[in-house]
Parts: C-alpha cells; structure tokens; sequence
C-alpha cells in the first residue's frame, strides 16, 4: 500500500468513526482533550504502519486500540505523556484487531448530552457537540454561526476542560433531565446536516449524511414522544432523498427546480412522511417539523409534476413566526417570487437591510431575482458578491456559470 492509499484509507476512517471513536476514549475518565490527542496519534501512527503492514481487518479497532495504549502510558505517567512512542507489536502484539467497536455500547449520545450539560456555558453546547462528537472544525462552525474562529475555539478549548473538571458523567441522562437538553442536541444535528450539505466531495458528503442520519434515528429511539426529535428526522430523510439529484454526473449543482425527480429516492420519501405523520398528532409544532414539512412539500412533485408554492409559502409564514431567522427570511423572499414575481421577493430582501450584507444566501437569492427582472448589471454585482462569500465549490461554480452567462 502507498502513503496516498494510507492517507484515504486513514482519511475515510476519521469521517466515519471520529465520533464514536471519541466518545469511547473520553468515557474512560471524561478528559475530552486528552481523549483527541490520543485519537490524532493513533491516525497519525496509522499513516506510518498502514503503508508498511497493509490497513488491518478491522481499522477502527486498530486505532482505538493504539489511542487507548496512548492513554495508557498518559495515566502511568501524565509527565511525559506526550514522550512515550507507541509500538503496535510490542503493546499490541496479536491483540491489535480484537477489540470491535461495534460490539462495544456507542456513547455518542452519551457525550452530546454531556456537551449539553448545565454546567457547560448554553451558548457553546451546540458547537461543542458539532466539533466533539462530528468532528468539524472550529472555522467550519464559526462560519455556521458568525462567530471568529479564534473566538470560537478558545470557548471550545475551556468548555471541554469544564467537562473534566465538573466530573460530568458520560451516560444518558434520567427522562426528567433529558428534555432540558435535547434542544441543543437537535441543533446540533441539524446543524450538522446543513454544514454536511454544503461540503465538499461526494465520499465525504455520504459519511456525514449517514452520522447525520444515524444521530437523527437514535434520537428517535431515545426520545419517541418528542415531536420535534421526529420532525428532525423526517426534515433528514426527506433532503437526502434528493441527493442523488442533487449533482449531474460530472458534479455540477443542479438546482431543486431543475432535479429530475426519477433519481429522488422513494424509500426515504416514504420513511421522512411517516415520521412527520408520527410527529403531527403530538400536538408540538416546532421549526424542525415546519421545515421537514416544506421538504415534503418539494418531493411531492415527484408525484404531482408540480410544486405547490402558496402551502410552501404559508409554511414559511408559521416558521417565522415560530422561529424567525435570517436563512428563513431569505426563503420567504425566494417563495414569494414565485407566487407574484421576482419584485415581490426582491422587495423583501430590501427590507432585511445590512443584516443580510454578508450572508451568501441573501446575495444568491438577489442574483437570481434581478436575473429574472432583466437587471443585468445588478445581477453581475450580486452574482460577484455572492460567489466571494460562497465556500462550497459546487455552488461557487454554479454560480460562477449564471454570472458568465451574464456577461
């Protein structure tokens, strides 16, 4: 095998287990740091065995093997605990595929809560949960969430040494507790689901897709009776239903209008439905149920050949008014447009005013709209602003393809 083949094979193994691998190392004594310092030498001595003895049978169980020694010689001797070499044969020997983290009970869950727990500063639970547990970077979060990268890793850094130092246990919490935190752990998945849509590169598109959709499930399972636990679910399902309409063949965009509604997938169509049914007759509306039904509204046309805009846009009515935000103004103006034309949208953008001035939804939504209006040099100006806040590389090309056919 070859450095790169180490690399992706190391690489595909911290998209898809980084979580879970975590969550078991940091139950052991709840230092959530020392926990990602083993982690990040096990992948690192991954990169330099795998080349030479080939990717084991069992790679998470390699390297939560190599990550627990690593503790290990931190808690024999916490002096030099950054000091002592792992040797996979002399301390592994021929126990290095034994341990099988899916016979092992996962605790990601368990450390969601934990991030969500009230001795932990509310407004880092959220992000704690998205770097901790699905492993995105302080820069990717404070992106989602406006907050300088800096800012956001030094309340990381302090929230994770809270969890050691309250002795925070790693379990789920009693149903009485639970309700208090789910809140922050349904942001947090959905969260994750909406960095995840706008990552780059179809592998790691589906890894995060499936953490997203694993999380959503067990919530699910943990918590059947919460109503917006199931909308989360089902707003999940239902979007990735449209994944594999989402990119042409080459991984170009394409935009919803425009998805041929025969890739959508059916079975999670159905799934999404029948949990937003499930979520409806308890009797609590919230933001997760209102935007999965908006979801369903959109995959409906797989069946109607049309989309029903004026439901779409009384949805987003109630969302606002449920749970007002910049992302769900901005859909408001683009609904709009379709219903009584792109000057009715774009008179709504108007009225957000500089709160929308750096958010790339707001810009793409504008391009489009003054594309529409025949505004050709104002759409140039939006297209070009929108395409210097856009991180995504499939939408910036998409966007840069609508503004050279401008030009």
């Amino acid at each position: 095998m070859t450095d790169s083949d180490a690399r992706v094979r190391a690489a595909q193994a911290a998209r898809t287990s980084y979580g879970r691998l975590l969550a078991l190392l940091a139950a052991a004594d709840g230092d959530v740091p020392a926990a990602e310092d083993a982690l990040s030498d096990a992948f690192e001595r991954a990169l330099t065995r795998w080349p030479v003895d080939g990717t084991p049978d069992n790679p998470d169980g390699w390297i939560l093997t190599v990550a627990r020694n690593r503790q290990r010689d931190r808690w024999k001797s916490a002096s030099h605990r950054t000091s002592v070499e792992i040797d996979p044969d002399r301390d592994c020997g021929a126990h290095l595929d034994a341990i099988d983290p899916d016979a092992i009970p996962d605790r990601r869950l368990a450390l969601m809560l934990v991030c969500a727990h009230p001795a932990i500063n509310p407004a880092v639970h959220t992000p704690l949960m998205l770097n901790t547990v699905l492993g995105f970077t302080a820069e990717q979060i404070g992106r989602a969430f406006a907050i300088p990268s800096k800012t956001l890793a030094a309340r990381l850094v302090r929230a994770k040494r809270r969890i050691k130092d309250a002795r925070i246990p790693f379990r789920i919490p009693d149903r009485d507790v639970l309700p208090g935190r789910m809140p922050a752990v349904l942001e947090a998945v959905y969260g994750a689901h909406a960095i995840d849509w706008h990552s780059s590169g179809t592998e790691v598109r589906e890894s995060l897709t499936t953490e997203s959709s694993y999380l959503a499930q067990t919530l699910v399972d943990v918590a059947p009776g919460d109503a917006e636990a199931l909308g989360l679910a089902a707003l999940i399902w239902l979007s990735n239903a449209r994944l594999p309409a989402r990119f042409d063949t080459v991984g170009n965009l394409v935009p919803l209008p425009e998805q041929d509604v025969a890739l959508w997938d059916g079975a999670l169509i159905d799934r999404g439905i029948e949990l937003l049914r499930a979520a409806h007759p308890l009797g609590d509306l919230g933001r997760y149920q209102l935007e999965a039904a908006m979801q369903a509204v959109h995959v409906a046309r797989r069946d109607t050949g049309t989309t029903d805009w004026p439901t779409l846009r009384d949805l987003h009515q109630t969302l606002d008014a449920v749970a007002p935000s910049l992302g769900g103004t901005v859909a408001f103006a683009v609904v709009t447009a379709e219903i009584d034309g792109p000057a009715a949208g774009l008179e709504l953008l108007d009225a957000i005013g500089d709160e929308s001035a750096h958010f790339q939804p707001a810009w793409s939504a504008r391009a489009h709209l003054l594309d529409r209006l025949g505004r050709r040099e104002d759409a140039i100006t939006a297209f070009d602003k929108a395409i210097s806040l856009t991180t995504d590389p499939a939408e910036r090309g998409h966007l840069v393809a609508r503004r050279e056919g401008l030009s």
